[in-house]
């Protein structure tokens, strides 16, 4: 009976430090972090709009340069429970006047021209 405990007690210790061990139906955490920027958001931006209504639109940027006011940027990163992971980038600036000058990252505003059509 004392040799049933000991191994019972190894087992146990052994397969909670060993991450590959996967046990069905235990939960897995969805790590995400930063501002999610969808395509809608981007199309409601335009040209000369101030820093309040662009953060209106999109939400408070998750890096603003102390050193650089014109320049706001937003990142998101999503880890799911299978170990995939998704990262969106979107940097929006601004010119002298506090306005909306252009944008640039992973989605661009619905219409705007393709390069290779210009």
């Amino acid at each position: 009976m004392r040799i049933v405990q000991i191994c019972l007690i190894s087992l146990t210790l052994l397969a909670t430090g060993c991450s590959w061990v996967k046990f069905p139906g235990v939960h897995k955490v969805v790590i995400q972090q930063g501002n999610i920027v969808d395509q809608e958001m981007i199309d409601k931006l335009r040209p000369g709009m101030t820093k309040s209504q662009v953060r209106f639109v999109l939400g408070t940027p998750l890096v603003a340069d102390t050193f650089n006011q014109s320049r706001w940027d937003y990142f998101y990163s999503l880890k799911a429970s299978d170990g995939k992971m998704t990262q969106e980038q979107m940097t929006i600036f601004f010119d002298k006047d506090d306005k909306l000058e252009r944008m640039s990252g992973d989605y661009l505003p619905s219409t705007a021209v393709p390069r290779s059509e210009q």
